[in-house]
Formats: C-alpha cells, structure tokens, sequence
C-alpha cells in the first residue's frame, strides 16, 4: 500500500485552464500532505530539467492537455512517452478527444491513445470522458473518473435591481463553437419577444469575459458586425486578473454556458464559485453535472436558449444561487479521491 502522494508536476502557462487546475488540485493535496512535492514548471524544457532532478522510478503525477506540450498532438506524444521512460508517470487527460475537434480528430485521438499507453494509470474527469475513450479510443487502457472540483464559499447575493439590459455572460476564451454566436441570435430574438410586450431592455448585448484564443481576433470582429445587424453588442474584456474575473462574473447579467462539445468544463465551476446558476446547453456531460451539483445549473434545449433568456431577464434571480449551496465535490473532496486513487 503507497501511502505518501507522488510528485506533482504542474505543466503550463499561468492562467491557463488545466495549468490552475492542476495548481489548484496539488495546493488541497498539500493541505493534507504538507511534505508532498510540488513541481510548477512553465513549459516542456523545464520539465525536462525538472525531471532530470528526480530519483530513477520516481512516481510523478501530471495534469495535461495535448496543447500544453506544443502545436501539434504528436508533439504532446513525443513528450509523455519521453517522461515516462524516466519517472513512473501518471495522469490527469484533459480535453478527451471527440469528434467535434474537426480535422484534428484524428491526429489528436491517435496522441491520446500514445499517452494512455505510455503513462502508468490515467484519470479524468467526468463519467462522460470515460464514455468518449470507450467511443473513440477502444483498446486503451480505462480511465479512472475523479469529478473536477469547487472551491468553496459562495459569496454573497448580487443585487440585479435596476438592471434593464439584456447582457448575456459568457466566461473563458472566445472561439468558434464556444456559443457567443447562438447567444448573439437568441439575444436578438428573446429582446424582439420583451419588446413586443412592452417591456423591452434597453441594451442588448453578449458579454464574452475573456480574450479571443490565440488565432481567433478576426472570428471576434466578424462576431461583431454579425451581432451589430441584429441590433446586438458584442463586449470583449479582454484577458482578466483572478479578481477582476470573479468580479465580472457576479455582475448583473444571464450567465451562460453554450459549448455543446465539452469533455469536462471548468467554466461551469466559474460559474458555480462566483454564486450563479447559469444557462447550459443540454449534453452528456451538463446532464452528468446536473445530477453531480443539483441545482446549480440550468439546461436547456438549443432551440429553447431565447426563450430562456426572456424568462432569466424577467426574473434575474433565477441565476443566483442561495447562500450555502452545496458545490461538493470540493477541491478537497478531489484531494481525498486522488489519495485513494493513488494508493490503491
């Protein structure tokens, strides 16, 4: 039985996604195991020179998606296989590999199945991505499913009052299938409706909190012109310091989550964390999700997001969650799992 956690490396760029997921699963595992080593390394040669460090057979745990380790998925390959020749790796896969990732699909599926096969045991992070490696990588090895976690403490009860734009809030980077272009077209037709009715917003406008991924500036201006003919704004923050970012998020709004192809999703958490109860557009995973965290998400039908917004302006308290919502598991709900997982 191994009861001392492995070495946690932490791969990635401050502020990306899977970068402070790892960060933040490696601090709550660290509150239990205050000797555990932490290893924060910004790319793959610091990695590499991380690694070169540690004993031979030592055991070190990774949170990773294939975009971390280069452009390409066979880069993200290459490295795994490298790294696990020298330490006895294990990991967290994020961003399973499903069809929507277009051309990629392929290339990336074919990294993944390498990955899988090179690293000691793996996990993830919903039931959904076990049912996607069964779909799309059959003959790996199975994955171990261990939910991502809440920070806990929702704050106290924004104050809508007053509030008669019609500002739909979307969190994270901006790029094609994120969901800002429904949101635009449902935006248009849920003020169309209000206004008919006599009651109609004053403003009307999607809110990305976020910058556009890199690659994806001339999609956001395109986003623009497109949205100005409906008679909708499209805001842009740009990228956001942890505060500011929380800030943004319990602003009065309609929070919404649109991305129909998610393999798991930190920006439902946001959402959770910063005490709104979003939009999310039905899937496998917000069905998953929604029976995980009972009431702290709203799922809809993707036909059905205007006439949600109606019904979310007219009663902008249905995005809030009540103080002492329970948002287990908790990041030391993840903690515990991992340890259990780890030693068995």
């Amino acid at each position: 039985m191994i009861s001392a956690p492995p070495v946690l490396l932490v791969l990635g760029p401050e502020g990306h996604g899977v970068t402070r997921y790892g960060d933040d699963v490696a601090a709550a595992v660290t509150a239990v195991h205050p000797d555990v080593t932490v290893v924060r390394v910004a790319d793959v040669p610091s990695g590499d020179l991380a690694l070169d460090g540690l004993d031979a057979g030592a055991r070190v745990h990774l949170h990773a998606t294939d975009r971390l380790f280069g452009s390409r998925p066979e880069d993200a390959a290459d490295v795994v296989e490298r790294w696990a020749g020298r330490c006895r790796l294990t990991m967290t896969l994020h961003d399973v590999p499903q069809p929507s990732d277009g051309t990629m699909f392929d290339r990336r599926r074919a990294a993944y199945a390498r990955m899988i096969a090179a690293a000691d045991r793996v996990v993830v992070n919903s039931r959904h991505e076990q049912h996607l490696m069964d779909e799309y990588l059959p003959g790996s090895a199975q994955a171990h499913a261990i939910a991502l976690g809440a920070r806990t403490g929702i704050p106290p009860v924004g104050d809508d009052t007053g509030a008669s734009d019609l500002r739909v809030l979307i969190a994270g980077f901006i790029y094609p299938g994120k969901g800002h272009r429904p949101a635009v077209i449902a935006a248009a037709r849920a003020a169309e409706v209000l206004r008919a009715r006599g009651d109609g917003p004053e403003v009307v406008a999607v809110r990305a909190i976020g910058a556009p991924s890199r690659g994806h500036e001339a999609d956001v201006e395109q986003l623009r012109e497109e949205a100005a003919a409906l008679g909708v704004d499209v805001e842009v923050t740009g990228f956001l310091s942890d505060d500011v970012f929380a800030r943004e998020l319990a602003a009065p709004g309609i929070p919404l989550a649109a991305h129909e192809h998610v393999s798991a999703s930190r920006s439902m958490l946001d959402w959770v964390e910063a005490g709104r109860r979003p939009l999310v557009v039905d899937s496998r995973y917000a069905a998953e999700m929604d029976g995980l965290r009972p009431g702290t998400l709203a799922r809809y039908r993707a036909d059905d997001l205007a006439d949600r917004l109606v019904e979310a302006w007219r009663d902008p308290a249905s995005t809030r969650l009540a103080a002492g919502a329970s948002l287990a598991p908790t990041l030391d709900d993840v903690a515990a799992a991992y340890l259990r997982w780890w030693a068995a």
